[in-house]
Formats: structure tokens, sequence, C-alpha cells
């Protein structure tokens, strides 16, 4: 139904911000990740969700399509609701969230309240299974490695990781490949500080 609202930030609240649409103001839920970036009485630009159950009408909105890609993501596995998701992206952002799915890290899941060992599991292993079907069924399921620039194992390891990470997130693995072209892999310490310049490369198209 709505694809983003844009407009200025008319409040912010803990988990809430109101955005003034030519005098509507749509009350968005968001994660603490989205509030950092939105300062009242500037223009924001928020990429919506509209969350419709038997008694239930919520729209959730999140600074950048990554982001919101994560929550259908999460609201996506079995248990987990759309407060347990904005918990989850409030400690972790896209960039670590997906990592943390593809290097099975579900200690970082626990640190969002309400999460437990059991809940962070679950999310972990659907996820990369959900995943590895569409690569699959998209045939991008070939070695990422056989694509990558020369270069030395522990680099190779943090770029596999980071193409991963972004599939995550939504990108094709050419794009993912594309976004990486140019940049000097020895530059970045580790597979998240690629996956924020891809971002950025990719947000500039």
């Amino acid at each position: 139904m709505f694809y983003y609202v844009e407009g200025k930030v008319a409040l912010i609240e803990q988990s809430l911000c109101v955005i003034d649409c030519a005098g509507v103001g749509y009350a968005c839920h968001t994660s603490q990740n989205t509030i950092s970036q939105v300062k009242m009485g500037e223009t924001a630009r928020l990429y919506t969700y509209l969350y419709v159950r038997e008694d239930i009408f919520d729209l959730y909105g999140f600074a950048d399509a990554e982001e919101l890609n994560c929550f259908k993501m999460l609201i996506g596995v079995s248990g987990v609701g759309p407060k347990a998701a904005l918990a989850i992206l409030s400690v972790a952002p896209p960039s670590r969230l997906a990592l943390s799915i593809i290097t099975g890290e579900e200690k970082l899941l626990t640190q969002a309240p309400g999460i437990g060992k059991k809940i962070a599991q679950r999310i972990v292993l659907e996820l990369r299974d959900k995943m590895s079907k569409e690569q699959l069924e998209s045939g991008k399921g070939s070695a990422v490695s056989l694509e990558l620039p020369a270069t030395g194992s522990a680099e190779v390891n943090h770029t596999q990781e980071a193409i991963a990470a972004l599939m995550v997130l939504g990108y094709a693995q050419s794009e993912a490949l594309q976004a990486m072209k140019g940049l000097d892999l020895s530059e970045y310490p580790d597979a998240e500080s690629i996956i924020r310049v891809c971002l950025k490369r990719l947000a500039m198209g």
C-alpha cells in the first residue's frame, strides 16, 4: 500500500517516528537504528511496511531499504513478531545482522531484549536455509570464490561473507560483485566494513 513516506519529522519517541506529509502525520514504528538517523523538523524518507492482522493496522518505517528487507525477513521467521524484529534491528543494523546470519553468530541477536538463545538460533537457521534455497532456485548457488579477484585467503573469506550478507539483504550476487569492483580489499579489516562500503555504492546506483 505504501512504499515510503517522506516529509518533516514531527515527533520522535523511543520506537516511533511521525512523518508529516502535507499535514497528515504517519506514525511509523521503527528501530533505534532508524531513530538515530532522523532529526526533529528535518525532512526524512522512511521505507514502509504495513502490518495488518485482525485487530492490528500498524505502519513500520525504516531509513533504508536494506533495513526494511531485514524486518520483513525477521517477521517471516516463526515466533518472531514486529516488536521482536525491531528489538533485533536496534542492536544489529542490516550489515551486522546479515553477517551474523551468514556466520551463525546468534549471540549478537540475544543482545536484543526478549530474544533468547533458542529463538536466535531459529532465526539464523531459518534465514540461512531460506537464502540457500533462493540461491539454488535462481541459479546463484555457484561458488562465489570463482568470481572473486585474486587475493589472500583471509581477504577471500571476508569477501565471501560480504557477498553472502549482501545477498541476505536482497541483492543479487552480480550486484554485490559489481559493488566491490575496483576496491582494494586489503584496506578493509573485516567483512562488515566491506558490506558498509558496498551498501553506500549500491545506494548511489
